[in-house]
């Protein structure tokens, strides 16, 4: 094999996952998700304190069951961050009516710091290489403008035009 033929050493497996976790709102997804499982488990408790809203308690089992959802989904898809962190901040907030306060208040203050997470969360930007310009033309040195063409007066006329 000639020097040109030789492939690029594979990437670390550290290296691809720190850049596979940077390229989403994998903090916020986590606890988002993890909000919604913690109301899921309380509804289970064997309590008396429990509150059941609707039929069957249907909204109690359909909020934690979407915030699971959509932590999953905010892991999954970062390029939505912004509908499922706002659905997630008012999940949270509707779980305090729906699924026993909130999963005793833990469940919702893990989603509602989940969602603020996510929605302030912004996808890591790449740098341009050092000797690209960031502009996309290509760098021209040559091109200083001369000092006399700066002392010249404008070449535009400023007079009114259709008057003589």
């Amino acid at each position: 094999m000639t020097a040109g033929q030789h492939a690029a050493p594979a990437a670390r497996p550290a290296g691809r996952w720190r850049r596979w976790r940077r390229a989403r709102p994998l903090t916020a997804g986590v606890l988002v998700a993890l909000g919604g499982a913690e109301m899921l488990v309380t509804l289970r408790a064997p309590l008396g304190v429990l509150l059941h809203v609707g039929p069957q308690g249907l909204a109690a089992y359909l909020v934690p069951a979407i915030l699971v959802l959509c932590g999953v989904l905010l892991v999954a898809t970062p390029q939505q961050r912004v509908f499922y962190a706002l659905l997630s901040l008012l999940l949270g907030l509707v779980s305090w009516l729906t699924s026993n306060l909130g999963g005793f208040l833990v469940g919702m203050l893990l989603a509602l710091v989940g969602g603020a997470l996510a929605f302030a969360w912004t996808p890591h930007k790449h740098r341009a290489a050092p000797d690209a310009p960031a502009t996309g033309e290509p760098a021209d040195d040559t091109a200083a403008p001369e000092p006399a063409a700066l002392d010249a007066p404008p070449t535009h006329d400023t007079s009114p035009a259709g008057r003589d």
